[in-house]
């Protein structure tokens, strides 16, 4: 008997561990499946909502056009109506004139810059510094100067992808002169050649040039018809000598010096553009400087400015507004909603993470962030911005709306936990008033809120430790 009930106490140890065994892969199955599934919806948030793949729209030695598209998604809620560019363009170059199907509205991050554009008929010029933000209509031709001699321009735009334009992926540049190809070019000669009043012979030279791309230097191919209007006036030189003597290179005779001087002067004024300013629409909208603008909110943790049609009215046409935040270290703007439109952010300084949360409450993405990304929030989903801790976290925006957003913050001393406080709002949380009042007002900060470090005064002031 004594043999028998050590057997089966054998038995039941070995099945015992073996229930043991099953249940720990049980459960180290299910923690797998969950971390991949958190994994999943990590990888697919960052997906949707990090706009990281930059596609080449231009590109020459003058400088390049660059796209983030939108987060468009077939078959899914989640769509974006706007694309955002990074225009950069070398010392001494110009974008060359063109129209879009699309409304932009242009921030100049860094350099300066001249643009000119049709409004109500007539050309309009305006110069852009550093925080300038200007819009252009969808359908009014403009161009793009960087004159400055060490220092490149660099903006960054939106791209509003209207009802009538060619795609939701896609917008459409219209070249008028050079680029690609002029849309001149496709119309037939003798029609154009009547149109223009001149021969067909001349056209033909006229279109058939030989073109630089849409952006070209300012030393090159745009002073051809420049150096060809010079030559009117100094017939005795060729233009392959006035390039030559332009640039003073040994050899040239003293008269092709003092030329080149005459030149120069004559290209000097020309290029500064006395007469056309003088003449272009004064009627046209002026700029409107970003960081000249008091901030809307401002604390010991930051500040935030934010731009729509009551201040700036040309974001009238485009439907958009422009925002711009500055987080101190480790600080966080609040948990809030956008009720009008959708965000989009480009981090300009510093790294930190943006959280996203879906409608039904869980995660969509916690993602790090640095110079240069691209995110995008649709209406509706409750998201916030943390810097991190080792520096200040710049980034500007666009939204989808022009009107004034009326964030609702969901935390802090303005916020819905504040306002809906009361019996309805502690059932629904199953707590009761005092325990819902005591969580509510902990947060004395509002908007921009205090690191979550465990020493915050704040924090053990409110009874947290």
């Amino acid at each position: 008997m004594g043999k028998i009930r050590t057997l089966m106490l054998l038995v039941l140890v070995l099945f015992s561990a073996l229930v043991a065994s099953v249940s720990g892969y049980e459960d180290e199955r299910r923690r797998s499946e969950r971390g991949e599934e958190e994994s999943e919806q990590k990888t697919q948030g960052e997906k949707w909502f990090l706009l990281r793949h930059l596609h080449n729209v231009v590109k020459t030695d003058a400088g390049s056009m660059r796209l983030v598209k939108g987060g468009y998604r077939r078959g899914s809620f989640l769509h974006s109506p706007m694309h955002i560019g990074f225009i950069s363009m070398e010392p001494n170059s110009l974008f060359i004139p063109q129209y879009l199907d699309s409304d932009l509205v242009l921030f100049v991050h860094q350099g300066e810059a001249r643009v000119g554009h049709i409004y109500r008929d007539q050309l309009a010029e305006r110069k852009l510094k550093h925080g300038d933000v200007y819009t252009i209509p969808a359908g009014s031709a403009f161009y793009l100067e960087n004159r400055v001699e060490n220092l490149r321009l660099q903006i960054i735009c939106s791209i509003d992808i209207t009802s009538e334009s060619m795609g939701w992926n896609a917008f459409q540049s219209f070249f008028i002169g050079g680029g690609p190809a002029s849309i001149l070019a496709g119309f037939d000669h003798t029609t154009l050649s009547t149109a223009f009043n001149v021969s067909t012979a001349e056209l033909s030279a006229f279109l058939t040039r030989k073109t630089f791309g849409p952006i070209v230097h300012l030393s090159g191919s745009h002073l051809t018809n420049i150096w060809s209007k010079f030559l009117a006036q100094e017939p005795h030189l060729k233009l392959a000598h006035l390039k030559r003597i332009v640039n003073f290179e040994e050899g040239s005779s003293p008269k092709e010096e003092e030329s080149a001087c005459s030149f120069r002067k004559f290209l000097f004024t020309l290029l500064n553009r006395e007469d056309v300013v003088k003449r272009v629409n004064h009627k046209a909208p002026s700029t409107y400087n970003l960081y000249d603008r008091k901030p809307d909110f401002k604390n010991d943790y930051g500040w935030s400015k934010k731009l729509d049609e009551s201040d700036y009215s040309p974001l009238k046409q485009s439907g958009n507004g422009v925002y711009l935040v500055n987080l101190s270290p480790g600080s966080l703007m609040a948990p809030h909603v956008n009720p009008t439109a959708i965000e989009y952010g480009i981090v300009l300084k510093g790294t930190g993470r943006i959280q996203i949360v879906y409608p039904n409450g869980t995660l969509a993405m916690n993602a790090r962030v640095q110079e240069g990304d691209v995110f995008w929030v649709p209406r509706y989903f409750p998201f916030c911005q943390i810097a991190s801790t080792n520096g200040p976290f710049e980034f500007f925006g666009f939204t989808t709306s022009a009107r004034r957003n009326h964030p609702q913050f969901l935390v802090g001393k303005n916020s819905l936990m504040q306002s809906l406080r009361g019996p309805e709002f502690a059932a629904a949380f199953g707590i009761g008033e005092k325990r819902l009042k005591r969580i509510a007002n902990a947060q004395r900060e509002q908007v921009i809120l205090p690191s979550s470090s465990s020493d915050s005064p704040l924090r053990m002031n409110m009874g947290f430790y």
